[in-house]
């Protein structure tokens, strides 16, 4: 039977794990990157860790999608946060600090791999526990989530790994994720079994073959809606994640503690951008999605222009700070939308895998952003008024491109099928 209450039984849980699990991953990677930094005294190194651990989720969420579509996805998720924190556990027990790089590095990399299969998961049961606008309020819920728990993960993380060691806190870490697989043991979704033809190998390329037949024949606009995202992620991600600690610190020469209040204002806009979806989801149509991006890149122009007048350091840094958290706000509420109507449009035997491909496509655009970027600030140091003009500008010329796209994804309606009336909601 359909509700249109949002916090459904199956909802609940759903968020509960996820803040369960957000938590523990935001404390471990704090005290992990912590532990790094004291035994090595470089981030590089840890830099390079991360970056090898997300080429297990690039290459295999396609895998979880399939995975997430043709298996019991209540069962997929508390599988998938049990090993979590068994990998966890186990790696308390083997710690030890004269090999702690390559654990640490191991133990990123099978988190990774988890991380392909689950993410899927959870975007693939939104859809399947609410139906119409809701869809767009639980994701913008879901992200509040992770924003919120951005924000209080590190400094609970900070204070734990300060008042006691890295073992303890992975115990904690464990914890969350066992947490987590209790709580998502509560949901129930129908779960409709679907035919195998062949062996492994032959379901996975037919299932491949669907679903890419789906997103570029049946449905084209949704693969040019994962081409914006995966621009926006390039264009944007590397500007912030590059930028923000690049300007403030090496170029402005101010403190940490300053580039710690910019990144959590930063945090506070993407919890803000969340609420206003709420607020929008009945008068922020398909058709006008384009402007927040068309916004967003007006938003980065007054960046440059602050680096062009002799202003002093504190007076270009709120300028830094007030922009961004601009463009934080308006991203936020531009990717809700943008997966809903992503998610609205998939059917449900596909959901999966579609959602796999989108992580996939965000993931291979932000390390390319980040690197490009960080090439483009050391060669415009003394110019960054260039990089956020030319990079204001794109995001703005792609915004006012991509409005056919979103007219015609507003004109095609709705064509989940039927499969969506199957799901089960408490």
């Amino acid at each position: 039977m359909t509700s249109t209450k949002l916090f459904t039984r199956n909802f609940t849980f759903l968020l509960l794990g996820q803040v369960s699990s957000l938590m523990g991953n935001g404390i471990l990677k704090l005290a992990l990157s912590l532990h790094v930094l004291d035994i090595t005294g470089s981030a590089a190194i840890f830099a390079g860790l991360l970056s090898i651990a997300t080429i297990p989720t690039i290459l295999l969420s396609p895998f979880g999608g399939i995975m997430a579509d043709r298996a019991n996805r209540r069962n997929v998720m508390v599988g998938l946060d049990l090993l979590s924190g068994i990998t966890v556990l186990g790696a308390f027990l083997l710690f030890n600090e004269s090999y702690a790089i390559p654990l640490i590095g191991a133990l990123l990399v099978v988190q990774s791999i988890l991380s392909a299969f689950e993410s899927p998961t959870v975007q693939a049961c939104v859809p399947q526990m609410q139906m119409g606008e809701n869809i767009i309020k639980a994701n913008a819920v879901i992200n509040q989530a992770a924003s919120i728990s951005g924000l209080v993960a590190p400094i609970l993380g900070s204070i734990l790994y300060t008042a006691f060691d890295l073992h303890r806190i992975m115990v904690v870490g464990a914890a969350c994720f066992f947490l987590t697989a209790l709580l998502e043991s509560f949901i129930k979704l129908k779960y409709i079994k679907v035919k195998t033809n062949g062996n492994i190998f032959t379901t996975i390329r037919s299932d491949l073959a669907t679903s890419v037949r789906f997103i570029t024949k049946e449905q084209p606009q949704i693969l040019k809606v994962l081409l914006l995202a995966a621009s926006m992620n390039f264009l944007l991600v590397g500007i912030i994640v590059v930028g923000l600690p690049y300007l403030v610190r090496t170029v402005l020469g101010l403190s940490a503690e300053a580039y710690g209040a910019a990144s959590s204002a930063l945090g506070l806009s993407a919890v803000l951008g969340g609420l206003c979806v709420s607020l929008l989801v009945t008068k922020l149509k398909t058709q006008k999605l384009y402007m927040l991006l068309v916004a967003v890149g007006a938003a980065l122009i007054p960046i440059g222009i602050a680096f062009l007048a002799p202003n002093a350091p504190w007076m270009k840094y709120a300028v830094i700070v007030a922009a961004m958290f601009i463009v934080q706000f308006f991203v936020m509420i531009f990717s809700i939308f943008a997966l809903s109507i992503i998610q609205q449009k998939t059917p449900n035997e596909l959901l999966g895998k579609v959602m796999a491909y989108a992580t996939t496509v965000s993931l291979c655009a932000q390390p390319l952003g980040q690197i490009i970027y960080g090439f483009v600030f050391d060669s415009f140091s003394q110019s960054p008024f260039w990089v956020f003009l030319l990079t204001g500008l794109a995001t703005a010329l792609i915004g006012l491109l991509s409005k056919r796209t979103f007219l015609r994804l507003d004109e095609s309606g709705n064509t989940k099928t039927s499969a969506a009336k199957n799901t089960i909601q408490e």
